[in-house]
């Protein structure tokens, strides 16, 4: 039975059909998108029927149905709206009024929002977020799949296969940097296949932040990387290469020892170097790895703790399972046929994954749990499908934690 005070809209759709927006608009409020969407210069000049604001939402909806057809979802962000009290909700239009609508909005908004909104979620106490202070993030890259067409092939390129022959999908790179503790995606860059993962890196290097301790697999390490990371004043923890020289300048007593790393032989040479301390370990089944820390007194950072905490790195490779798997579905190529509402397209992605992991967090926080035992696939069905009281149009988040289970259950982050 209906609530009192709840108004019903025009469609027939029910009201656990438009939460959605509302999981939207409690992470990415109305006056914040409005703000964006001006200082974008997006502000409409005259009445239209899918205002800049609904269509920002129903690129991020996109994402949050992303079998749904471009008619289903502005339904459904149109219900929401209206479900929601606002006078501002978007008509209905067809699949053609609705591509000039994302065209005329572009990819500057919604990249700023996502911006604007995505910050790190960690509190002091939160399992896996923190070590000796510093909040661990870590930096990796994905691609995805995206229509083959002639003008998204030209932009992103496509990978190469045996003999020759060229991936079935032109592909776009994502690097991004994650929050360890959270899963939350708090930075990302968006691009061409053809720039490489560590060409690609730079802008986000240039924006970590002192406090952070970065984590990133030996793909990233380089001379340049290193330093540009480095002078933000953020730590960093990276995995290097075996072949990679690192003499021992000084033993420390926990095991490890500070080295140097150098540009090329010649500034090896001229001793032009950075000074590193070198943490070595052996627990993973192929054999020791090195690690390279910016942190060389062992008394604020040990060596083994510092060799456990490289560990989280996986956490972003599980928020890239639960954004490209379960949010986007397996084998799925993104939709848009031009590069610009490509990358308006995985901006959206960003913005809904960002919106459902804040969902996860508030849940854990509100139960005293870890995030990590919230299920990543129950918050997203919930965020599809459920509503409990008028106005919040967020999923119960006593629904979330009581998703939480032993280790080995399928509610669990293993699920995920």
């Amino acid at each position: 039975m209906p609530r009192s005070g709840w108004r019903k809209p025009e469609s027939d759709s029910r009201l656990s059909d438009a939460v959605s927006v509302g999981v939207l608009m409690r992470v990415f409020p109305p006056g914040v998108v409005d703000e964006v969407i001006a200082e974008c210069g997006r502000t409409r000049k005259r009445h239209r029927s899918l205002p800049a604001r609904s269509v920002a939402y129903f690129v991020i909806g996109m994402a949050l149905h992303a079998d749904g057809s471009y008619e289903d979802v502005l339904a459904l962000i149109s219900d929401g709206v209206v479900w929601a009290g606002r006078a501002d909700a978007p008509r209905l239009a067809d699949k053609g009024a609705i591509s000039h609508a994302r065209r005329r909005l572009g990819v500057e908004p919604v990249e700023r929002l996502f911006r604007r909104v995505a910050v790190p979620l960690a509190l002091p106490g939160t399992p896996g977020s923190f070590l000796a202070g510093r909040r661990l993030v870590a930096i990796d890259g994905m691609c995805l799949d995206v229509a083959d067409t002639p003008g998204n092939d030209g932009f992103f390129g496509r990978p190469g296969v045996m003999k020759g022959e060229r991936a079935a999908f032109p592909q776009a790179r994502v690097i991004a940097v994650a929050e360890c503790g959270s899963h939350a995606i708090i930075d990302a860059v968006v691009g061409p296949y053809a720039v490489s993962e560590n060409a690609a890196a730079g802008g986000l290097l240039d924006r970590l932040e002192p406090g952070m301790l970065c984590l990133a697999d030996r793909g990233f390490h380089s001379f340049t990387a290193w330093q540009q990371a480095s002078a933000t004043g953020a730590d960093l923890c990276w995995r290097v290469r075996s072949t990679l020289k690192l003499p021992v300048l000084e033993e420390l007593p926990d095991g490890s020892w500070i080295s140097e790393v150098f540009d090329s032989k010649t500034d090896r040479k001229h001793e032009h170097g950075a000074r590193v301390r070198v943490i070595e370990d052996g627990r993973e089944p192929a054999g020791p790895y090195r690690l390279i820390t910016t942190i060389t007194d062992p008394g604020d950072g040990p060596a083994g703790e510092l060799a456990a905490a490289y560990a989280q790195r996986w956490q972003i490779e599980t928020a890239f399972n639960e954004l490209k798997t379960h949010q986007r579905g397996p084998r799925k190529v993104l939709r848009s046929g031009t590069p610009e509402l490509v990358l308006q397209e995985i901006w959206g992605y960003l913005c809904c994954h960002y919106a459902i992991r804040t969902l996860m967090f508030d849940a854990a926080t509100q139960a005293g749990q870890d995030p990590d035992r919230i299920s990543f696939v129950t918050a997203l069905r919930l965020s599809r499908r459920s509503i409990t009281q008028q106005g919040a149009f967020s999923p119960p988040l006593s629904t979330l934690t009581a998703a939480t289970s032993s280790p080995g259950s399928s509610a669990t982050r293993s699920a995920s």
